[in-house]
């Protein structure tokens, strides 16, 4: 695997080595103990989610707060998405700088977004399915996010607001 360090601290990029053949490919999506060679953190997952939405949808951004936070290490199975991270550290040196990069079954690049952290996809492809592992179990109540057009934030979207299609609940979401 790859492992290009963003300009945010704990924020990487990582590519896995694919074996391709004949009969398909095989790859090695994550490994811990190369992970904490490359990024010198220490992480284990406890639970993966997986979903599937439409072009144009955007899911985020949002959190977990608190003891809930959670780390994630992003990935797309199908499709295309353009992904956004934003630092919401209060004593780190970038907090409220955003990250943001394309991810696809093309590509095969993931993310791996550190706690605090909020996070969002906007679907770029007819449609994508987004995988992400998580170091931490998810808690309704520790919920949080931002609106994904904060003008603070100045997040460049690859689609107009027109064509953006968010859920109740993230289109009332607060600004930074």
């Amino acid at each position: 695997m790859k492992f290009t360090a963003t300009d945010i601290e704990d924020l990487w990029v990582i590519e896995p080595q694919v074996f391709e053949d004949h009969r398909g490919y095989f790859v090695e999506t994550f490994n811990q103990k190369e992970f904490k060679d490359a990024t010198g953190l220490a992480i284990s997952f406890v639970q993966d989610n997986e979903s599937k939405s439409s072009k144009g949808v955007l899911r985020g951004m949002h959190f977990q707060k608190g003891e809930w936070a959670q780390a994630k290490l992003v990935r797309v199975l199908e499709g295309m998405v353009q992904d956004v991270a934003v630092d919401l550290r209060p004593n780190s040196k970038t907090y409220g700088k955003y990250f943001t990069i394309v991810l696809s079954s093309q590509n095969r690049k993931q993310l791996f977004v550190p706690r605090g952290f909020a996070h969002g996809f906007l679907v770029l492809s007819e449609t994508a399915v987004f995988s992400y592992k998580c170091d931490n179990f998810y808690n309704k109540d520790s919920e949080g996010g931002l609106a994904y057009n904060c003008p603070k934030l100045g997040i460049p979207w690859e689609m107009k607001d027109e064509s953006l299609k968010l859920s109740a609940k993230d289109l009332i979401l607060p600004g930074l």
